[in-house]
């Protein structure tokens, strides 16, 4: 069998266009579509061949699937197909996210929904269908974690529960979904499918030396890892979250069900963002959480890049790769981080970390989240954090590069070696 992508011994240089969706609209609250805000939509092309100029071999890419698959049964997939024809063209090689939040607007209830997982599934499997003669990479759901903490946890997004018991039950049904998908992506590829599990590289920390404040900070620790651990078959009745989990509504046998169904990844991805990763907990005040009511954060540079990677690895004993990273920032300041987390990612690798890949998320600018909750204009939530600048015009959104860019095809020529 031919070795695949990430057996070579490379470091592998990626980019990432936001692909969040949160279609559904609620009090106060518009549907949020990275892609629309971005005017991917119209401009896929210029967009695919902007990555492909930039030195990236890879391109983390999503699909919208509440326009893919508008009612239940019908796939509309006029603009797929014209998207995807248009990426494979730049030759670049996708790595497909097949959800990046957001579900359809005819599920109620989002992941709570009693079919969920079954209907995630079925769309993991028509999309490997169509497009599995050209896209072998998937990620069944970016940051599964951020899904649960923000939709079970935090109750911003839909369906807005709120609390530990929340959580623990929209990251149960994300992860049979994850597993669903994964099963029916390889029935459609086989050997040839490769998975690249994504989760955030989240950290906890705090100075306050409260025991009990230290054992939150532990068990917050743990819990980053959850959606990974029930989708590996990871946890068993010794798990430290166990007792938790049948607490809150998670049976026997939906662990049993993991450990029979376990879908392991071939690539553990890890997102990284040295000024947000780290969460801190000040004098024993807990924030809720999240974009509404952030927790103070510390800029743990590279030091907290190099511990994630290496945390991530150990546990899940596969191959590693930043799948996300960037500071929103200046022009400048985005390209000392570049400079210095290629080279820690080299040392890793130097010192025999498996690190195969590097990806700056995302090639152009983004809208913040904020913008759901708000009715202010796009511009009022610009996040300036890619390598091409969004300039405002008469014609809609130009893209224009900078300084970083050329300093991403720099380092991607110089750096992409066995």
């Amino acid at each position: 069998m031919a070795s695949k992508w990430y057996e070579d011994g490379a470091l592998h240089f990626a980019l990432g266009f936001e692909d969040t969706f949160v279609p559904q609209p609620g009090p106060g609250e518009r549907p949020i579509d990275e892609y629309e805000l971005t005017e991917h939509y119209t401009r896929y092309d210029e967009d695919f061949r902007n990555a492909a100029r930039s030195g990236a071999e890879l391109l983390r890419w999503g699909l919208p699937w509440y326009r893919v698959n508008p009612e239940p049964g019908v796939w509309d997939w006029d603009w797929a197909d014209r998207a995807v024809d248009a990426l494979t063209t730049a030759e670049l090689r996708p790595v497909l996210d097949l959800l990046h939040y957001g579900t359809p607007l005819w599920l109620d209830d989002q992941f709570l929904n009693p079919d969920y997982p079954e209907r995630v599934g079925d769309y993991a499997q028509a999309v490997a269908e169509r497009y599995g003669d050209r896209i072998e990479d998937y990620t069944p759901v970016n940051e599964p974690m951020i899904h649960a903490l923000f939709c079970g946890e935090y109750g911003y997004w839909p369906p807005y529960r709120s609390g530990f018991e929340g959580m623990c039950q929209v990251a149960l049904a994300l992860a049979k979904g994850f597993v669903l998908s994964q099963q029916a992506v390889t029935a459609a590829l086989g050997c040839r499918a490769t998975f690249v599990h994504v989760d955030a590289g989240m950290r906890y920390a705090s100075a306050d030396r409260d025991s009990e404040h230290q054992q939150t900070i532990a068990r917050l620790n743990e819990q980053r890892f959850l959606v990974e651990d029930l989708v590996t078959g990871r946890v068993d009745s010794a798990h430290c979250l166990a007792e938790s989990l049948m607490r809150h509504g998670v049976s026997e046998t939906d662990l049993d069900w993991f450990s029979t169904y376990r879908a392991m990844p071939d690539v553990m991805g890890v997102n990284y963002y040295p000024r947000q990763s780290t969460e801190l907990f000040e004098n024993g005040v807990y924030h809720t959480g999240g974009f509404a009511d952030p927790r103070p954060s510390r800029d743990d540079g590279t030091e907290g890049l190099v511990d994630v990677l290496t945390t991530w690895s150990r546990r899940y004993g596969v191959p590693v790769m930043l799948t996300e990273t960037c500071v929103t920032a200046s022009v400048a300041e985005r390209v000392a981080w570049m400079r210095e987390s290629v080279s820690a990612i080299e040392s890793l690798r130097d010192d025999g970390l498996n690190v195969v890949g590097y990806t700056w998320w995302p090639l152009f600018d983004m809208y913040e989240w904020t913008y759901r909750h708000t009715t202010e204009p796009r511009g009022s939530h610009l996040l300036t954090m890619g390598l091409q600048d969004l300039v405002e015009t008469s014609k809609g959104l130009t893209r224009r590069d900078n300084d970083a860019l050329l300093e991403f095809q720099r380092l991607a020529g110089a750096c992409t070696r066995v």
